[in-house]
């Protein structure tokens, strides 16, 4: 079924409207905007650096391609594509998440190799750029906080130009046994005991577990990707599947 079937949708354990869960995603990160990246690095000890690295070296980002980096608020993705010549188009439907990464790109020491970087505001069921426009589609950690994801896909898929490739990054659910009740405990307990300690906001990191947990499993989001029309998928689990990387093209 449809996710656009719904006359509610879940925000974390919630069932509410779409109207609703819009207003409140927009809150919660407008709410930790500004202790984003530290609450990425105190969350994940670091670890977040890595796998975006390792993100972006699937990407293959190339000189001169145009990219859309989508919910890519404060600009973690495209800083590390714009060093490799890529033009990057840094999309996000949270302003205070693009003023963060706006200047912070203001403050980037620039090279003549490095691409150009463009902050808009979008939603990423309803962009407004045109079909074919694009030669990657990113989006890191945020695809959950969408409302109607297969709208987004579809979105995604009608940017792209033929050939042009898909990458998602998200948090899913670690296949790893001992190792998920341990991460299920530190998620419950002291994700929001940290988020309100750094942040000042327990309730929008405890918000951040439930959408986690309530994320499609790796093949059922997988199956999403191609339900939207992209073919030559794959899944690549990082600690077990507590976090993954989709891809697919656009032929």
């Amino acid at each position: 079924m449809s996710e656009t079937s719904e006359d509610t949708v879940s925000f974390g354990y919630e069932n509410v409207t779409p109207q609703e869960k819009t207003r409140r995603v927009g809150e919660v990160f407008s709410s930790v905007a500004r202790k984003y990246d530290i609450m990425n690095d105190a969350m994940s000890i670091g670890m977040h650096r890595g796998w975006k690295d390792r993100f972006v070296k699937r990407v293959k980002p190339q000189p001169g391609e145009q990219i859309l980096d989508m919910a890519g608020g404060t600009g973690d993705i495209a800083f590390r594509m714009a060093d490799r010549g890529a033009d990057i188009t840094v999309a996000d439907i949270n302003q205070d998440m693009l003023d963060v990464g706006a200047e912070r790109a203001m403050e980037r020491t620039e090279s003549d190799e490095t691409g150009s970087l463009v902050f808009t505001c979008q939603n990423a069921e309803d962009v407004s750029f045109a079909s074919n426009s694009f030669d990657a589609y990113t989006i890191v950690f945020g695809i959950r906080n969408v409302t109607y994801k297969d709208k987004a896909l579809s979105e995604a898929h009608r940017v792209l130009r033929p050939g042009g490739r898909f990458y998602c990054m998200e948090f899913s659910t670690t296949e790893w046994s001992g190792f998920r009740e341990v991460y299920d405990v530190y998620s419950d307990k002291l994700l929001p005991r940290m988020g309100q300690a750094i942040a000042g906001d327990a309730d929008s990191y405890r918000y951040l577990v439930e959408s986690i947990r309530k994320f499609p499993t790796m093949p059922e989001f997988e199956s999403m990707i191609r339900d939207a029309g992209f073919t030559n998928t794959r899944v690549e689990p990082i600690l077990g599947g507590a976090v993954a990387i989709h891809s697919g093209w656009k032929i």
